[in-house]
């Protein structure tokens, strides 16, 4: 049994491993992808059994779980920084130079998705950089396909009026954006 076991986990990690990477990579820091890809493995060998017949939803879903708990760690982590550093030595902490001019289509768009909510905004990612149908995007969120379908149409609205919005005042041109609108549209 125990070797049964261990040849089912592995065919599910050849065969998703680079799905979940490319998930993880998309929503964190190149440093911590392989950190996400082995604690959702790692969470998937504990529940090998839960594991349904269609994988690539449950793992994205168990990568997002991850992820979200990885950000809580990292605000508390960041939080307890700041008061550190304000009892220490107060004072203005940011540099406006440091800000990036998000130049070129893609920091537009990218800028652009990023004024989304949260929500909507994984909504759009998972239909359109990972590619899943409706029905896995929704168990990936763990909401109903109508919930989901809502969801979608509110961020494609919000996100054509964001590009528009940005074409308008010359912040890109305006065809590539149009396209990128096309593609969110389609899934």
């Amino acid at each position: 049994m125990s070797d049964e076991r261990a040849a089912r986990f592995e065919r599910l990690f050849r065969s998703h491993a680079d799905a979940v990477r490319y998930y993880a990579l998309r929503r964190t820091a190149p440093e911590d992808v392989d950190d996400v890809v082995a604690d959702t493995f790692l969470v998937a060998w504990r529940r090998l059994d839960d594991v349904p017949a269609e994988p690539r939803p449950w793992l994205l879903m168990v990568a997002r779980r991850v992820l979200a708990n990885r950000r809580r760690a990292d605000r508390r982590v960041v939080s307890l920084s700041s008061r550190l550093a304000q009892a220490s030595a107060p004072g203005p902490t940011s540099n406006p130079d440091d800000a990036t001019d998000g130049t070129g289509l893609g920091s537009a768009v990218l800028a652009a998705l990023e004024q989304l909510p949260e929500k909507e905004r994984e909504a759009i990612r998972l239909l359109a950089w990972d590619e899943l149908s409706t029905t896995d995007a929704a168990t990936v969120l763990g909401c109903s396909r109508a919930t989901l379908a809502v969801r979608a149409h509110r961020a494609r609205r919000r996100l054509a009026t964001l590009l528009e919005s940005q074409q308008d005042h010359g912040d890109a041109e305006p065809s590539p954006a149009v396209g990128t609108a096309r593609i969110v549209e389609e899934r």
